[in-house]
């Protein structure tokens, strides 16, 4: 009897474990207002269901330019403008073939893949540092969906 309700008890916090895992709800990403051809560029991307270890949440308001994942959440935003700070002479991290553009936050960080036809932004907790291994995650996406610029341009 004694293992029953210890069974039942376990069964019951596993229960309540993963309606908590669900009741986390969407992430709150605002979608970018791009022309329609950087849209259409955007809503090609392919991305993985999985970053970092971290499954794919739905974005509210819901969006194809739009992506989240885990908690708290990676957030992806495809079709931003171009970054202010941005200018010829900004250093660059290079992962996998894809130039990104870092602007410190507080906490995150944001990073912007640039010298593409479409500018995608990645917000990074700093739950998930080393920010570069969900960069390296998100680079194949974007190298195989967003055209380079003209050799120059960022």
């Amino acid at each position: 009897m004694v293992k029953r309700r210890g069974a039942s008890a376990m069964v019951l916090a596993a229960v309540a474990a993963v309606t908590a895992a669900c009741g986390e709800g969407a992430v709150q990403v605002r979608p970018p207002a791009p022309d329609a051809a950087t849209q259409r560029l955007c809503e090609g991307l392919r991305l993985p269901e999985k970053v970092h270890g971290q499954d794919r949440r739905d974005t509210s308001p819901e969006s194809a330019l739009t992506a989240a994942w885990g908690s708290p959440a990676i957030g992806l935003r495809c079709g931003v403008p171009r970054p202010a700070a941005l200018q010829p002479a900004s250093q660059l991290v290079t992962i996998n073939g894809v130039d990104w553009f870092p602007t410190p936050g507080d906490p995150s960080v944001t990073f912007t893949a640039v010298a593409r036809q479409a500018y995608v932004e990645v917000t990074v907790p700093p739950e998930y540092h080393p920010a570069g291994d969900v960069l390296i995650e998100l680079a194949p996406a974007i190298q195989a969906t967003i055209p380079q610029k003209p050799e120059g341009q960022i």
